[in-house]
């Protein structure tokens, strides 16, 4: 019944918010959270659009943070927009540099490119370079770029500017949000059990329990510790969305976790008017 990340065209997923809400309304969500990276412009696009369907939208966001020098993700659930807008200003700006580094590091390699279709208000990642070279024909598939030249550790990659979970945590809190770590079983930065107290005692409020690539026995074992640490239970299907014509073909499909109503008043209820 909720399905609380997704992304939509402001940053690296491939349907508009007006789309996606279609699509996710036909699923059966009855509350979605747009978690685009970085920035928040989805938002009224999705509230407008899911007014017809009786859809609440989940103003929400997904921050990317470094942890141990690797990527680690932090979603955000009912910030303040006035609060949050300006410092995500200075992150979008920042993925700009981050990815024109990229760009400039493949023409080094060979690998001229041009990035298309991008205006200011949409966080531009790895996503789009990878797009980009499967369009130029360097490529067959986004999965080779990351896997040949963008993912972490490859000859093309660019490290986010310094951005800490910690402060991304803190941020997150100052703006009256809920802050989650996002698929925890993603990072490649260190253990979860190790990971987890700190990320708490910078005021960590709950874990994405529920994903993809979270297998049962992870999914129990983040259950488990979200009881130890008194934590909140989220989860969603980090949809991206995919072909708009044959959505059968979807490896991962909105909804899929039949997740209660419950789970999101936890959320409200911890969230900080300010």
């Amino acid at each position: 019944m909720i399905e609380l990340h997704t992304h939509t065209t402001y940053s690296d997923g491939i349907l508009t918010p007006q789309q996606l809400v279609e699509r996710a309304a036909n699923a059966g969500v009855k509350a979605l959270a747009i978690t685009d990276h970085d920035t928040l412009h989805g938002w009224d696009e999705a509230i407008a659009a899911a007014i017809v369907y009786e859809m609440e939208i989940v103003p929400g966001v997904e921050l990317s943070t470094v942890y141990n020098g690797r990527s680690l993700h932090i979603l955000g659930y009912y910030p303040q927009k006035d609060l949050l807008e300006a410092p995500l200003a200075e992150r979008l700006a920042g993925r700009k540099r981050r990815a024109q580094k990229m760009v400039e590091n493949l023409a080094t390699m060979g690998y001229p490119l041009e990035l298309e279709n991008i205006d200011g208000n949409m966080a531009l990642g790895r996503p789009h370079i990878a797009n980009a070279m499967v369009r130029a024909g360097y490529i067959n598939s986004t999965q080779e770029a990351f896997e040949r030249f963008i993912g972490e550790d490859k000859p093309a990659y660019v490290h986010y500017e310094k951005f800490s979970a910690q402060e991304g945590i803190r941020l997150i809190r100052s703006c009256g949000g809920v802050p989650v770590w996002a698929h925890p079983y993603l990072f490649r930065g260190g253990q979860v059990e190790e990971v987890l107290p700190e990320l708490v005692e910078a005021g960590l409020m709950g874990v994405e329990v529920y994903h993809p690539h979270h297998a049962a026995n992870k999914v129990n074992r983040l259950k488990q510790l979200c009881q130890q640490y008194d934590l909140l239970i989220t989860g969603g299907t980090d949809y991206h969305g995919s072909d708009l014509e044959h959505p059968e073909n979807e490896r991962w499909q909105l909804n899929q976790f039949n997740l209660p109503l419950s789970l999101l008043e936890s959320i409200k209820q911890a969230a900080s008017p300010n």
